[in-house]
């Protein structure tokens, strides 16, 4: 990061010089439209194409200005545009995915201060999505064709220990097996699969809920909360699969001054341990301003 100048800011040479939100190509893509033509390999070593697209969406011009300072005006902007992406390549059989992530803070590794998201392309559908697709075609085959995350959200709003906020479209919660300290997840109460089956008014509800959990992390503990957020979207080649759209908060703050760090337990092993209850935690995250 050059000392005393951005890329992001207006003025760069690389960014308009006006703009509320932008769409950047990613400098390093990890995945591009340039990709060459790609013959997959037989045997024990298997591999994919790097076809696809990497994009950096900015916020806000401010440089400083911190996600849970940005206006509602500004989040409804925000996920217009993801939207917008995700519209243009879901009409490319060659993509797979849309993943649309923020990685936010130092303790994740971001050395770009300004307020940003990223969405990558997939050619293939990622790990996790296919682990949880799997689950929710079994509890489906189990129940009558029910949606696993339908059902689940019914569980959380009957139960109501772990909800955080919620309004007419979303619920926002701490899920019930929560990896990191404070983790939320935002469901949709309608049940759909990606951004575009949003409606106007989902999309209004949604940037509200997300605005209030950023909100009330950075108060949290008095300070911009170090997180990775994800908004989980079905498979766009596929749309009979039983997904259901969601946002996921992995935030890393254990204490005021603490991290929590994935050590062995977690990454060797896939077990993770917690410092509370995501009841009490829920309880924390409601009293944490906005108050809900």
């Amino acid at each position: 990061m050059p000392a005393n100048w951005c890329p992001f800011d207006p003025g760069s040479g690389k960014v308009p010089d006006t703009y509320d939100v932008y769409l950047y190509p990613n400098d390093f893509p990890a995945f591009s439209e340039n990709a060459g033509t790609y013959t997959p390999a037989a045997g024990l070593f298997d591999d994919t194409e790097a076809y696809g697209a990497c994009d950096v969406v900015l916020y806000s011009p401010e440089h400083t200005l911190p996600p849970s300072k940005l206006s509602l005006e500004d989040w409804k902007k925000v996920i217009g545009l993801w939207t917008e992406r995700t519209r243009q390549h879901a009409s490319n059989p060659r993509i797979a995915m849309v993943a649309v992530f923020e990685n936010c803070g130092e303790a994740v590794g971001v050395t770009m201060p300004h307020p940003h998201g990223q969405i990558y392309a997939f050619p293939f559908i990622a790990p996790v999505v296919q682990k949880e697709l799997a689950s929710a075609l079994d509890f489906a085959k189990a129940n009558g064709g029910q949606c696993l995350f339908c059902r689940l959200l019914h569980e959380e709003v009957t139960q109501g220990a772990r909800v955080v906020g919620a309004n007419d479209h979303f619920v926002a919660f701490v899920p019930y097996a929560a990896r990191f300290p404070a983790e939320l997840s935002i469901y949709a109460r309608r049940h759909l699969g990606t951004l575009l089956d949003l409606t106007a008014d989902e999309r209004s509800s949604l940037a509200s809920l997300i605005s209030i959990v950023r909100q009330k992390y950075d108060n949290l503990y008095g300070f911009v909360m170090p997180l990775m957020m994800s908004v989980r979207q079905a498979p766009l080649q596929q749309v009979e699969a039983p997904y259901h759209f969601s946002i996921q908060f992995f935030p890393l703050q254990r204490s005021p001054t603490k991290l929590k760090f994935l050590a062995t337990i977690e990454t060797a092993y896939g077990t993770f341990l917690a410092d509370t209850a995501p009841e009490q935690m829920a309880e924390r995250l409601r009293k944490s301003a906005p108050i809900t």
